[in-house]
């Protein structure tokens, strides 16, 4: 196989590329990114001098790159997953996540359809988000038959590069596999989302910001087996179909950062608790959902997946990641990112 890894050089895609080398060791991977703010080659490093992987920076809105990758590589398979991920940016620059998130994936659709068109065999798999769903209430789980009711422009967008996605399988006949996924966390997340700002600035003791009271409630997946979810909808999920992927850790947003702070307070010799003291509350941004969480249970009985990383468990591996890799942290990110000028921070857990 030769399989196409879309935004490969953020957050998952990064995570993604290096689960598959160890998944799929004889499959060859061609790794696609416009190295935007939140993608870095620094996040791919250790493959370097891969014989079986292959870094081109581009835009997977330049059909003709597109193209020649589909035509050079003889893909058989596609894991879309660049995108516009940055809630805050998208109130600021809307028709720039409509722009990658909507049209790009159609570009990716419509060169895949030509390949498929010309060999057996090939597969598109589509990495979207929560966020369609719009806000769950104080009960109930999003699952496959939710509704879509996105409340920001960049949950608008990859609501709508979902219906083109799911629109590809019932016109064309083409094979395409969906995923929403609920907040991810770990290694390699670009330093402006919830969990590495905070860790960043409680190692600084620098004030943390949390928007509103804290109380908007996640479901928190380890990036880990979010891959391995991908992995396996990809290997075995039924065409035309959607998956709901989450971690079974809905938490408050406040009851988060203080974990988060507890462990950096541990893991720095901090009386437990300093950290706590850092938290500042900051006005909330509009169109806050207040909840996010997914039934897993059509992938867990079909597919048999479900999370292994426990959310104490995740975090002491994520805390002890990214404070042994400050290098990276600052090689990829500098102060205008992090305090972004439409908010403080992201708790998305996107790319």
């Amino acid at each position: 196989m030769a399989i196409l890894v879309t935004g490969s050089a953020g957050f998952i895609g990064s995570n993604l590329v290096r689960h598959l080398r160890r998944r799929w060791p004889d499959t060859d991977l061609i790794s696609l990114d416009a190295l935007t703010y939140a993608g870095h080659l620094a996040s791919l490093r250790e493959l370097e001098d891969d014989p079986g992987h292959l870094f081109v920076r581009g835009d997977i809105t330049d059909r003709d790159l597109v193209r020649s990758l589909f035509e050079q590589h003889d893909i058989t398979g596609v894991m879309h997953l660049a995108a516009e991920s940055h809630v805050d940016r998208s109130i600021v620059e809307p028709l720039r996540f409509v722009q990658t998130n909507v049209v790009g994936t159609m570009v990716l659709l419509d060169e895949a359809q030509r390949a498929w068109e010309r060999r057996d065999g090939v597969r598109f798999h589509h990495v979207s988000t929560d966020e369609v769903f719009g806000d769950l209430g104080p009960d109930g789980l999003f699952s496959e038959s939710t509704p879509y009711r996105p409340h920001s422009p960049y949950a608008a967008s990859k609501a709508s590069s979902d219906h083109f996605v799911r629109s590809w399988y019932h016109t064309y006949g083409f094979p395409t596999v969906i995923t929403n996924c609920t907040n991810n966390y770990g290694p390699f997340q670009y330093p402006e989302k919830l969990i590495p700002l905070t860790i960043a600035r409680a190692l600084a003791m620098r004030p943390v910001p949390l928007y509103g009271e804290g109380l908007n409630v996640r479901d928190w997946l380890y990036v880990e087996d979010h891959c391995d979810a991908i992995a396996r909808v990809f290997e075995q999920g039924k065409l035309g179909e959607t998956y709901c992927v989450g971690g079974q850790s809905e938490t408050k947003n406040v009851d988060l950062v203080g974990m988060v702070l507890d462990e950096v307070d541990r893991m720095t010799g901090r009386d437990i608790g300093t950290g706590r003291g850092l938290v500042q509350f900051v006005a909330d941004r509009p169109g806050h959902d207040r909840r996010y969480a997914m039934d897993i249970s059509r992938i867990d009985s079909e597919l048999g997946w479900q999370p292994s990383v426990p959310l104490p468990e995740g975090l002491r591996r994520t805390v002890e990641w990214y404070i042994a890799n400050q290098d990276w942290c600052a090689e990829v990110t500098n102060e205008e990112h992090l305090r972004f000028e439409a908010g403080w921070y992201s708790d998305r857990g996107g790319a």
